[in-house]
């Protein structure tokens, strides 16, 4: 297999990856017990796959015993602007920069299966391809790799792209041996942990997921918390506060790859017009839509209940017989933050006579 890397190198930048690395498939006992740590302390909440895939991510031949080195891609998906600009408007509909256009998984996954293909075709190799979606230490390996480090957040930060890379991985089969000293480049900055509107980050590399608007308005399926309620301001998907703070977003570039360019410039009100055959056709090839109708109906409506605005009140009440009680439950919250006195009572006494669902009565008990 001569000029195997050489080879590798040339294909992957072909397909429109931006970085490349590569891994031996062990993880050390330090990473194995952080892990453990972070798990026994329950800071993933109701993630309860990372629980049941424990040995799978601590040991990659639990995935596939044949691997023996994994190539661990990144693709930039760099913003034009800093989304930081985008929590000042409290009418817009804030959807994270990696869900504005089409679904990051397929996008990806189309270039490793063209690369699995080539590994195939060209060296008789079988390969096992992943994004994002399986049980692997993603950001360990990346490092590991070379393509950045873990900063404070958590999160991978290059020296090339800032915060802003995806991540992929290729399991081979073969060995290819490339040692990376990857120094960490946060210093004593402090940025991500200070800006994170529900201190979520707890201390450098420590992040409560349960708190995380990203957990908030994504992985939990039930009402979010009311003291976190305000703090997530006009987020309805994701947030991006940590990431895009970071100083080395200062060498990011805008990504190449045109299916992956934020496009987010609907405001509240747009949302709270859909019905679920709407958010189905709109969100059809993002990734917003696997948290599904009712989940994204409740992040919206909490959203417009700290946008201040009045007018969006008569399309808030369009929501409030809906037949999840999640969503009713979002509802009363969000009007509560903006009826007068008089009104938010006459609510409450109509709802009162008809609610069932104890958690809405809940709700409308808490803001009285």
């Amino acid at each position: 297999m001569k000029n195997l890397k050489k080879n590798i190198q040339k294909e992957i930048i072909k397909l429109g990856f931006d970085s490349i690395g590569y891994s031996e498939p062990y993880v050390d006992e330090k990473t194995k017990q952080r892990y453990k740590n972070f798990l026994n302390k329950n800071y993933h909440g109701d993630m309860k796959w990372l629980e049941r895939h424990f040995e799978k991510k601590t040991n990659p031949k639990k995935i596939w015993d044949k691997v023996e080195t994994i190539i661990v891609l990144g693709q930039n998906y760099g913003p034009k602007e800093n989304p930081l600009l985008l929590n000042k408007d409290k009418n817009h509909g804030n959807i994270s920069i990696y869900a504005q256009d089409e679904d990051y998984h397929s996008v990806i996954k189309n270039k490793l299966q063209k690369l699995q293909d080539w590994f195939k075709d060209k060296y008789n190799l079988e390969t096992k391809i992943f994004v994002d979606t399986s049980p692997i230490m993603e950001k360990y390996f990346a490092e590991k790799a070379g393509l950045g480090w873990q900063g404070k957040h958590t999160n991978i930060v290059s020296k090339s792209f800032g915060s802003w890379l995806f991540l992929a991985e290729i399991f081979l089969p073969i060995k290819i041996n490339e040692k990376e000293n990857m120094i960490n480049g946060c210093g004593s900055c402090v940025k991500c942990l200070e800006i994170c509107p529900t201190n979520a980050i707890l201390s450098n590399y420590k992040i409560d997921s349960k708190r995380c608007i990203s957990y908030l308005t994504i992985e939990n399926k039930g009402p979010i918390p009311i003291s976190l309620r305000k703090l997530i301001g006009n987020k309805i998907y994701g947030c991006d506060d940590c990431l895009s703070i970071c100083p080395w977003n200062k060498f990011a570039t805008e990504t190449d790859e045109k299916k992956l360019i934020s496009n987010d410039k609907n405001d509240l009100l747009f949302f709270l017009r859909f019905r679920e055959e709407h958010f189905k056709t709109y969100f059809h090839n993002s990734s917003v839509k696997r948290i599904g109708w009712n989940r994204f109906l409740r992040n919206v409506i909490i959203a417009s209940g700290n946008s201040k605005n009045k007018k969006l009140i008569k399309y808030i009440l369009n929501h409030i017989n809906n037949k999840s009680s999640l969503v009713r439950g979002a509802c009363v919250w969000s009007l509560f933050q903006l009826m007068e006195e008089k009104s938010k009572e006459k609510l409450k006494s109509e709802l009162i006579k008809k609610e069932k669902n104890n958690y809405v009565l809940y709700e409308l008990k808490m803001l009285s």
